[in-house]
């Protein structure tokens, strides 16, 4: 039987119900610019800061003696997979500490004692809620009921598991066509709920599976698939102890993936070359100080007075959008040397064996001109020639990447010029060589495998038939953007989240919020209260879920789920903390007894029996997907590699079954007087949307977030200063849209290139932009305006009036 929560108080008529205001509850975050100041950046990432900033964090969430427990579990074999990025852990000897300081925020806030019980909904308003920063939502705590908004209501109310089911089942039920449903998924699902969410959707009668993947490497998948025959990268950790040569680009590792760091001090030290692409300096690819080095008296003093180990041997600051003539005027110039001494740059071997349109690509470098590649890449072609020599000479490239690609508009094509470089030297099956497109979320990459995908290929679908005797849907469906657009356009009603914060993970922020306000209902499964809930269809629901940390107890006794990291290693994880509430359902729970109410008797799918013993998934997966063969034996005995083709023997599952060198041209972009291209970032106190804290010590700033990085002389050119409030304008489609009050931060950027943080500038991020063929959003690639505002003081002082 599935898991039945004790029974809560109902309050449902503590709030009286009036009917909604004119004026819905606001969709973007709202102006907090009291208490931001800059000041001095980091020097080195990590470091003594990082463990006093970890262990403040954690003492004052959960306290010393939990917070301890929960952080020597992270991250074990025979523990839980952390919640925040996909970097894998070693595969043999783990250290006694195998987290950083992002994940130890991520684990702690996750297990934080304060809770948003049905009493919190019932003081305050929905409305209320919304004109709170991202930062006071997170704060609140953990979910601990499922709850309601009825329609014209103002406050949200408790509701039985059972009757959520049943009106959500009705809710699909009633729809014209099951594609008039879009079910999204989070990056931090589980293999397992990932799997039976697919699964349920497809019997359902839909492809409509938009996820996080679709905004952030869907051009990594596009353009590799094309190029190399998988959508995924091709490298282990083990790699980075061999390479020769790796590049680090469009990536902020100090503050995405922290961890990565120890593999880029090791490899340095064994004698690799770094170099860095990116149009900011991050502090984490110049200078590390290893954590772990503090636990060894040899290392620890040193440690706390040096300078920390460098890294980067090579600083390229590329223009934004500007990487793919830079690659292309690394290969131009690589090509040159090949001709002075042909057979000792190119791996002509492989080349001859293994690829397709190599004669394309060298007449695509001569023709090359190097003053398009100079403007347009915005570096000189010194330091291009620079590069080049260090790639000729190097016998094992990997080549890391990271949204500071794939967020682009040519995205898929300056990835294959990255994949080109690579394919040149043979850079696939060797060991200390590959692609590693570094992925965000902890399994994003899994969820992908498990088929969480608007167009699954026809032999995997058919592989599903075949195991669960139904006929899923052919026809692709919507991913994110056509998601949007669909719920704006009225074609979609019913939209169903599986983890996330869709709201502010989403481009076009005002556009999106009226699509979701436009559908009859919307359900979000969470753990913790975020602005995707106060922004709503007609009827919504908030579905609280057990976290990654905590016990997972079935029919069928303690469960344990899996997860796929940025290497493709299947990795066990088995909460061990107490769940926040008794009323908390598991995602695969919550997943089963949706499917048995909504699908009833058209279903002869064994639902109540997935619920209760997980290993009946893992049977089924092993099934219908390559490489989960005897699934439940191995994952119990660790981890294991999924195959990997170009990796593990060189074979291109591609349509020529060669991997292909492919050709683009250089983007031509011109721009009006005033007008710069913005990128949007994260702070370091913050994980993909979820606000830590309110500080981006590595590059000097405190206390508040909206902020716009500007180069000095932009600044002056524009009649602004440091600390000058502005409002932020893109008018792409001939739609305005306002980011308003921004403070003017002086920033080490190129001249026309602006950066802000995300969710604030979402807004900016137009719906219509978008990467070719990955249709990803262009949050690396927005034309702005800058206005000041006409009184800064006065400015700052209504703000802070009216906080």
């Amino acid at each position: 039987m599935l898991e039945t929560p004790r029974k809560s108080r109902d309050i449902s008529r503590v709030v009286s119900q009036p009917s909604a205001p004119s004026t819905p509850p606001a969709a973007q975050p709202p102006v907090e610019l009291d208490g931001t100041h800059l000041g001095a950046a980091s020097t080195a990432a990590a470091g003594l800061k990082a463990v006093l900033k970890t262990n403040s964090y954690v003492i004052a969430g959960v306290g010393p003696v939990k917070g301890a427990k929960l952080l020597l579990e992270v991250n074990k074999k025979d523990g839980f997979d952390c919640q925040s990025c996909a970097w894998p852990s070693p595969d043999g000897h783990r250290h006694t500490f195998e987290f950083c300081e992002n994940g130890a925020k991520a684990i702690a806030d996750e297990a934080m004692p304060q809770r948003v019980t049905p009493e919190f909904f019932a003081a305050h308003s929905v409305a209320e809620l919304a004109a709170k920063g991202d930062y006071w939502l997170n704060r609140q705590g953990r979910l601990t009921h499922p709850m309601v908004l009825r329609p014209g209501a103002t406050h949200y109310v408790p509701i039985k598991w059972d009757e959520a089911f049943k009106l959500m089942a009705a809710e699909l039920r009633a729809l014209p066509s099951p594609d008039a449903a879009a079910f999204y998924t989070s990056g931090r699902t589980s293999n397992e709920a990932a799997f039976l969410y697919q699964l349920f959707v497809r019997q359902f009668g839909t492809n409509n599976l938009p996820d996080c993947s679709n905004m952030c490497h869907e051009s990594s998948g596009a353009a590799l698939g094309e190029s190399i025959g998988i959508g995924k990268g091709t490298v282990k950790l083990d790699d980075f102890e061999e390479a020769n040569l790796i590049f680090i680009i469009g990536q902020n590792p100090g503050t995405n993936h922290p961890r990565m760091l120890s593999s880029l001090e090791a490899a340095k030290k064994r004698g690799a070359k770094i170099v860095s692409v990116n149009p900011l300096p991050e502090i984490g690819t110049e200078r590390f100080k290893n954590p772990q080095h503090f636990m060894n008296p040899l290392k620890a003093l040193p440690t706390l007075l040096g300078e920390g180990a460098r890294l980067s041997d090579v600083w390229v600051q590329a223009r934004i959008n500007g990487d793919l003539a830079f690659f292309k005027g690394v290969m131009k110039a690589m090509l040159a040397l090949e001709d002075a001494a042909p057979g000792t740059v190119f791996d002509h071997a492989f080349i001859k064996q293994h690829t397709h349109g190599y004669e394309a690509l060298v007449a695509d470098l001569r023709a090359a001109d190097w003053a398009e590649i100079v403007e347009s890449s915005g570096v000189s072609r010194e330091q291009i020639t620079e590069v080049a020599a260090m790639a000729a000479q190097s016998k094992a490239t990997i080549c890391c990447w990271a949204m500071g690609l794939t967020q682009q508009p040519n995205a898929v094509e300056t990835i294959q010029s990255v994949v080109n470089l690579l394919l040149l030297g043979g850079h696939f099956g060797r060991p200390g060589a590959g692609a590693c497109p570094v992925r965000g979320h902890s399994n994003v990459q899994g969820d992908r495998t498990m088929g969480i995908f608007e167009k699954m290929p026809d032999w995997w679908l058919d592989r599903l038939d075949a195991e669960f005797g139904f006929k899923s849907p052919r026809a692709h469906g919507f991913d994110t953007v056509e998601a949007i657009k669909a719920m704006h356009a009225g074609h979609v009603s019913v939209f169903i989240a599986m983890g996330g914060n869709f709201l502010s993970a989403t481009p076009d922020t005002e556009f999106t919020a009226e699509a979701l306000r436009r559908c009859t209902l919307t359900a979000h499964v969470s753990t913790k209260l975020n602005r995707a809930h106060l922004v709503t269809g007609r009827t919504a629901l908030i579905l609280p879920c057990l976290g990654r940390s905590e016990r997972d107890v079935q029919a069928g006794g303690e469960q344990f789920v899996t997860v796929e990291d940025s290497m493709g290693i299947i990795n066990p994880s088995r909460g061990q903390a107490e769940p926040a509430s008794a009323h908390l359902l598991s995602e695969p729970a919550i997943v089963c007894r949706l499917a048995e109410a909504t699908l009833g008797p058209k279903t002869a799918l064994p639902w109540r029996e997935f619920a209760g013993n997980y290993d009946l998934i893992r049977d089924r997966i092993e099934r219908v997907i390559p490489g989960f063969e005897n699934y439940n034996r191995r994952i119990r005995e660790g981890i294991f590699y999924l195959p990997n083709g170009p990796r593990d023997g060189r074979e291109w599952r591609t349509a020529n079954q060669k991997a292909n060198f492919v050709t683009a041209p250089i983007p031509r972009r011109s721009f009006a007087p005033g007008e710069y291209v913005m990128m949007t970032i994260r702070t370091h106190d913050q994980f993909n949307t979820t606000v830590y804290g309110l500080d981006d010590r590595y590059r000097g700033v405190f206390g508040g977030r909206r902020v716009v990085f500007m180069h000095e002389e932009d600044i002056k050119a524009a009649g602004l200063q440091q600390g000058q409030i502005v409002d932020l304008t893109n008018r792409f489609g001939g739609v305005e849209r306002v980011a308003k009050h921004f403070m003017v931060a002086p920033y080490r950027i190129p001249r026309g290139c602006v950066a802000t943080y995300f969710p604030e500038a979402n807004v900016l991020v137009p719906i219509g932009s978008v990467a070719a063929k990955s249709n990803t959003p262009t949050s690396k690639f927005v034309v702005i305006t800058i206005t000041p505002v006409a009184d800064t003081a006065a400015a700052l002082a209504a703000m802070a009036e009216k906080q």
